[in-house]
């Protein structure tokens, strides 16, 4: 779990975060959903340790991160996998060798254990015999699945997600959305996931967080926010002609 307490994040005297309360659970997908400009990648990036912030406490699994000594925060850093928005993957690598990668870079593992955890990985995002391909020789969804796979490869407690559907089609996106929501359940993971996409928050939203101007505006499940009588959030909610549409059906009783 991941809890964050009166956060307060400012930039040139500008503040962007003005005192976030949250949880986000163990075993949960944890949705962080708003406007551009809402202070979802600042509140993200404020518990990475990207970002100090001004005042308010983050705490994992019940300690505050300001109060980690250095070896503990090396030590968490390797506890955290992260999904880029773009995939992130290095062009001059292999499959194999993208996921690899972590495992190089924080543990001291031979190299045939290395593979036999990599083929692992790759096989619980149903990439298996893809190894030695190059990223530019597989799609957009595969490329985000290897994305996945790396940042699991090391058993994370923590894994964050940015936008992990961009520029992905609906089909894709829902099974990107599904894999993610699996990965947490079976690892028993604290996902957080910053999306702009009301599909994934109808399909895997298990604790949302809606921000709006810096303030947590709204908190609850998928069921809750269509349920929601919060005009903030429903003109979130229902910007799109499809989600519109969820509406009238719901208010006509269908």
């Amino acid at each position: 779990m991941i809890e964050v307490e009166n956060l307060h994040k400012a930039f040139d005297g500008e503040e962007v975060l003005k005192g976030i309360d949250f949880k986000f659970e163990k075993s949960k997908t944890n949705l962080i959903i708003g406007q551009s400009g809402s202070g979802k990648s600042v509140l993200l990036k404020c518990m990475l340790g990207l970002f100090t912030p001004e005042k308010g406490i983050i705490k994992y699994d019940g300690k505050p991160y300001s109060e980690f000594t250095e070896d503990e925060r090396k030590d968490l850093s390797k506890q955290i996998g992260m999904v880029f928005q773009g995939g992130a993957l290095f062009d001059s690598m292999t499959v194999e060798e993208n996921v690899m990668f972590p495992l190089k870079m924080f543990t001291k593992k031979q190299h045939k254990e290395n593979k036999e955890r990599v083929k692992e990985v790759l096989n619980r995002v149903n990439l298996d015999g893809n190894e030695k391909k190059m990223p530019s020789e597989i799609s957009g969804g595969m490329q985000k699945r290897v994305s996945i796979a790396r940042a699991i490869v090391n058993r994370p407690k923590y894994l964050f997600c940015d936008e992990p559907n961009s520029g992905l089609d609906p089909k894709t996106a829902t099974v990107i959305d599904n894999l993610i929501q699996e990965i947490t359940h079976e690892y028993d993971i604290t996902t957080i996931i910053i999306t702009h996409d009301m599909n994934s928050v109808l399909e895997i939203g298990e604790n949302i967080a809606f921000l709006k101007d810096g303030v947590l505006a709204w908190k609850g499940d998928k069921s809750q926010i269509f349920k929601t009588d919060d005009e903030t959030v429903t003109d979130f909610v229902y910007s799109s002609n499809l989600f519109q549409k969820v509406r009238e059906a719901q208010q006509q009783g269908l």
